[in-house]
């Protein structure tokens, strides 16, 4: 649990370069508990090495934690969609996977794009792919053809389900007008 956090600067120059850059230092104070029983207190220092003098210390670190999401976002297309997995030694069979894995990440940013909700669409866009497959695309459903109608019935439910019926009606309207 983080109990505080401390934020300074000072000018830094490295031996070889010949001008001078911001360092932001953060001293994070964190609490490391298992239940109500504090196991151990740590302290933890992050370093910002920056050129921009228009932004204050605070801003540089926010600025700087959001740039973490585009870790999160590399991470969940080697380990979550497996873009980076090549299952064939041809390297146009492996270019044509990487494509295909990236359209199905697409997928799932342009459906929460979609979401008349915008809470509940930012909620699935910042989903892990893998929960998204399991809540949205994997639903165990029962398709009848009967006389000239085909009916869909969902066998299970989750809370995601009103999400996905909603943006089905709203890509109907779309496509409608």
């Amino acid at each position: 649990m983080l109990f505080g956090e401390d934020i300074a600067e000072i000018d830094y120059q490295p031996l070889k370069c010949s001008r001078s850059y911001r360092l932001i230092i953060v001293r994070k104070n964190i609490s490391v508990q298992k239940g109500e029983k504090v196991l151990f207190d740590e302290i933890r220092y992050l370093f910002y090495i920056t050129n921009r003098v228009d932004y204050s210390p605070e801003q540089i670190v926010s600025l700087a934690n959001g740039r973490c999401n585009q870790e999160n976002v590399i991470e969940q297309l080697k380990n979550g969609v497996n873009a980076m997995r090549m299952p064939v030694d041809d390297l146009l069979s492996n270019w044509a996977y990487m494509v295909m894995t990236s359209l199905a990440w697409n997928l799932k940013a342009w459906f929460g794009l979609l979401l008349p909700n915008g809470q509940r669409g930012v909620g699935l866009i910042r989903m892990e792919f893998r929960r998204f497959l399991h809540a949205i695309i994997l639903l165990p459903a029962q398709i009848v053809r009967t006389g000239r109608r085909v009916i869909y019935r969902i066998m299970s439910y989750n809370r995601w389900l009103k999400d996905l019926f909603a943006g089905w009606e709203h890509l109907r309207w779309l496509r409608v007008t």
